[in-house]
């Protein structure tokens, strides 16, 4: 009932958009503006029909992508801006720079773009003005509307954007629902274009011709979230995220997010692009060297598992005890972080519906807070702290500066934070306390409430990490501190998901949801085992990938120490594996299918390989062309042994070895079925390099 209750809204939200879109257009369109990127491949149009409404097109190689996609907005104010519109003005620029990330898949980024901006005034009326901002990377566009302060528009009270991407050639498409009660936790759907309903971003794309393109958006700032809806004949038409009294309400002037398109002829292009961060704004807090990218331990899994739990009582996780027990393997092991759940009052009965009980300052009468932060830091630890606030955000927003201070004062530099409840039901209050409205995750509202966080943590210098999060829109360059989130099935889902995460779901994350940003999967369960037994759709080698080929700055070794114990070989690999980056290329990949990626490590010579499979096992040739020349590297190789699979006790089977290799070589890996390979590259050292024996 509640989801027909909530569902309703939206329904006729879109009827009265596709009635809107339905309307019959002039003809005699005239193209009125044009951009090039800088390699001169991708071209942007833009025109005005006969009606004068706006649309854009995008070409590559002077063969259409995107055919003729309107642009304009419908009003809960006003009438709607979409015709009758006359070109005012345009000008040209381009840019072409490097930036360095403090953190990140890699060190240095290259900027460069031309950009076209055209004005636009309606010829009747009130002469309502926009600009259109189209930014052409050799990789794709980003476009954003830029409306300026004017009498006739003071405020604007957006219903929907009237933005297509209308999708020229027959496509594949991977893509989960939006607007539904699980939020981003979904399995990716592979359909023809034409099969898609209403979906979240980013959403990728397979013409049949081989482009790849993935939509999304970057820069997501007091505005709503875009989802897209399918209309006729390949169009996708955006569709913003509910909202009181509109989706979005916004004072003039203002921008909206950039609307990005991403594409590439190889699946791993859309991997390596850094479009979406290049749309953001530049760092706004100074040196963050405060953060450190790093691994970390904690009590999570066994919650997970149902051995503890996160009330107090026989079964509490968060006892002071347990969280030694951690620290201790975390310093043994070189590992800098401690998460620990169920710290703080508020976990006992309910919770998922009383988010109201939780104090983020004070911890259970069995959890030492003060004392187990001094007895990680004098191991050379940092407990991480936790915030899950159950949906009753405004009652955190009462105490998060607070319990920031604290933590701060107490060595605890990074925060999981957390919104578990049905989507459409975060709870805002007004200043009296009492509950008001029900809001979506990734509405205007929430948009700016993880910015609150964010630059409240920073003051402390904290860092965040959001489950059930808004999504990432490559906001962490502008707020590096943002350095990490969920938004998409994580591993939690092979403790009790009825299914478990299949072969293809991780495979299919790295060229849908990791194109947007990092994400803390929780990988490295080496027991593959979830709750009561069930099977995790993996092999222990390609638990050990997920490391490499799932970007986060922050790891976690997610299973239990002993589990550790009774694997060290594969122990090996995660206690050596890097998670901060100077450079990382895709060398094999296909979208669902399988994907191996080099990552080198931040200010050192090694690299390190993880390569994914789908359910059908295969050979992958890797040519190791990204090495340095003139040196020979020690391989440490942890793949499938023979006869390997993803289900039963051949899910064990599992080989270590080394070979010697250097640049031009080519590394055969053998993947079974669910299965998957890690490589750790070093350089070999001369032996006159070594020093005399005494």
């Amino acid at each position: 009932m509640q989801a027909k209750t909530m569902e309703m809204p939206v329904r006729v939200s879109l009827l009265a958009i596709a009635l809107v879109l339905a309307l019959p257009g002039g003809a005699n369109a005239e193209q009125v503006a044009q951009v090039k990127s800088p390699d001169g491949r991708i071209e942007v149009q833009l025109d005005l029909n006969g009606e004068g409404r706006l649309a854009y097109r995008v070409l590559r190689d002077g063969k259409p992508v995107l055919k003729d996609s309107r642009l304009g907005f419908i009003f809960r104010n006003g009438r709607q801006l979409l015709r009758n519109l006359a070109l005012d003005k345009q000008a040209q620029r381009s840019a072409d720079h490097t930036w360095e990330q403090p953190w990140g898949e890699r060190r240095y980024v290259r900027d460069h773009y031309n950009e076209l901006r055209a004005g636009f005034v309606e010829k009747d009326g009130d002469h309502r003005r926009f600009d259109m901002v189209f930014r052409v990377f050799d990789d794709g566009i980003g476009f954003r509307y830029d409306v300026p302060a004017q009498p006739a528009l003071r405020e604007a009270q957006i219903v929907q954007e009237l933005t297509e991407f209308a999708v020229a050639r027959p496509a594949t498409a991977w893509w989960i629902p939006a607007l539904e009660w699980n939020r981003e936790e979904y399995l990716y759907h592979r359909t023809p274009l034409s099969g898609v309903g209403v979906v979240q971003t980013p959403i990728t794309l397979r013409t049949d011709d081989g482009l790849h393109l993935s939509i999304h958006e970057a820069a997501l700032v007091d505005y709503a979230g875009m989802n897209l809806m399918r209309g006729g004949d390949g169009e996708l038409r955006a569709l913003l995220t509910p909202g009181s009294p509109a989706p979005v309400v916004r004072k003039t002037p203002f921008v909206t997010p950039w609307r990005t398109i991403t594409l590439g002829e190889r699946a791993g292009a859309l991997v390596e692009s850094n479009l979406i961060l290049n749309l953001n704004e530049p760092n706004a807090l100074g040196d963050v060297g405060w953060f450190k990218p790093s691994k970390y331990v904690g009590v999570w899994w066994s919650l997970h598992l149902d051995k503890e739990s996160w009330a107090t009582g026989p079964r509490h996780g968060a006892t002071t005890a347990n969280t030694k027990r951690y620290i201790d393997f975390a310093a043994a092991n070189g590992f800098r972080g401690v998460l620990v759940e169920g710290w703080n009052v508020g976990w006992d009965g309910d919770w998922f519906a009383n988010g109201w009980g939780f104090d983020f300052s004070k911890p259970t009468p069995d959890y030492d807070l003060a004392a187990l932060a001094r007895y990680a830091g004098g191991k050379g630890v940092h407990l991480i702290g936790h915030h899950e606030t159950a949906c009753a955000v405004s009652h955190y927003e009462r105490q998060m500066d607070a319990a920031f201070a604290k933590f701060a004062a107490l060595g605890i530099d990074a925060v999981k934070t957390g919104y578990v409840c049905d989507a459409g039901q975060i709870e805002r209050q007004d200043a009296a306390g009492a509950p008001v409205l029900r809001e979506w995750h990734e509405g205007q509202w929430m948009s700016n409430h993880h910015l609150r966080v964010v630059r409240d943590a920073a003051r402390h210098h904290v860092a965040i990490n959001a489950h059930e999060p808004i999504k990432d829109t490559g906001l962490r360059r502008t707020y590096p501190n943002w350095i990490s989130r969920e938004g998409a099935r994580g591993m939690e889902f092979n403790a009790w998901g009825n299914p478990p995460n299949p072969p293809e779901h991780e495979v299919t994350l790295v060229f849908t949801r990791l194109l947007a940003g990092p994400m803390d999967y929780t990988p490295g369960i080496v027991s593959l085992t979830g709750r009561n037994g069930q099977e995790i759709q993996s092999t222990l080698a390609r638990q050990l990938a997920l490391y490499v080929g799932i970007y986060s700055p922050i790891q976690m070794v997610a299973d239990l120490p002993e589990h550790y114990a009774a694997h060290p070989e594969a122990f090996r690999f995660i206690r050596d594996v890097a998670v901060d980056w100077d450079e990382s290329k895709v060398l094999a990949g296909e979208v669902g299918e399988y994907v191996a990626i080099a990552r080198k490590a931040r200010g050192k010579p090694e690299w390190f390989v993880g390569a994914m499979n789908d359910r059908n096992p295969r050979t992958l040739a890797l040519a190791l062309d990204f090495l340095e020349p003139g040196k020979r590297y020690r391989a440490q190789i942890y793949r499938d042994g023979e006869g390997a699979s993803f289900q039963g006790d051949a899910r064990f089977r599992f080989v270590s070895e080394e070979k010697t290799v250097a640049r031009g070589d080519v590394l055969s890996l053998w993947l079974a079925g669910g299965g998957g390979a890690a490589v750790r590259l070093l350089p070999v050292v001369p032996e006159s390099s070594s020093p005399a024996a005494p």
